[in-house]
């Protein structure tokens, strides 16, 4: 019997981890629910600035993506479960690019360098369509409301956090998300 490579077995590792965190997420977090109304739309808080630069040395700053719902991957390289989430939001980010009503960021919280993250990309088949910001720390996120990793944050076009998820999200979720931060940014 041949026995599995380390690489399938650091994958099946991986993949349990990445399960037991999801029903640990969802289990704790049903993810806030975006607003009913303008009264509660107009008591969310609004997304903390920043200025991080993209793999590419490009900045990215939160006050320029006004007027564009703007969903947020909190993530670390250390993060097990969070080589799962750019897949989906690849499928996200596709469906929107063209329009550009939605912007789709990865934002990695470890303070790894841009090699590192491509490195990381690679190794996990987690290869990001969507702009990465590197240089944020673990404040960043919390800033946003995010409790632990992966963490999704969907931002209204007005530039109030809609709603924080815990765990992994699947697109149809993410979609769902940025429906109801649209309704309530219109």
């Amino acid at each position: 019997m041949r026995r599995p490579s380390s690489r399938r077995r650091r994958r099946f590792v991986l993949a349990v981890a990445a399960a037991f965190a999801w029903l640990a997420a969802a289990a704790l977090a049903t993810g806030c629910s975006g607003a009913d109304s303008a009264d509660e739309a107009s008591e969310k808080p609004h997304a903390p600035p920043f200025d991080h630069p993209d793999l590419d040395g490009n900045p990215v700053r939160m006050a320029d993506l006004l007027g564009r719902t703007v969903v947020i991957d909190f993530w670390a390289t250390w993060c097990a479960p969070c080589i799962f989430q750019p897949a989906e939001l690849n499928r996200v980010f596709e469906t929107h690019r063209a329009a550009g009503d939605v912007v789709v960021l990865g934002v990695e919280v470890s303070d790894a360098s841009a090699d590192e993250i491509r490195a990381w990309g690679e190794e996990n088949d987690a290869v990001a369509a969507y702009p990465i910001l590197r240089g944020a720390s673990e404040e960043l996120a919390r800033a946003f409301g995010v409790t632990g990793f992966p963490a999704l944050v969907v931002v209204d076009p007005e530039g109030r956090i809609d709603s924080v998820h815990l765990g992994l999200s699947d697109a149809a979720e993410v979609e769902a998300a940025i429906e109801a931060a649209q309704r309530v940014g219109s």
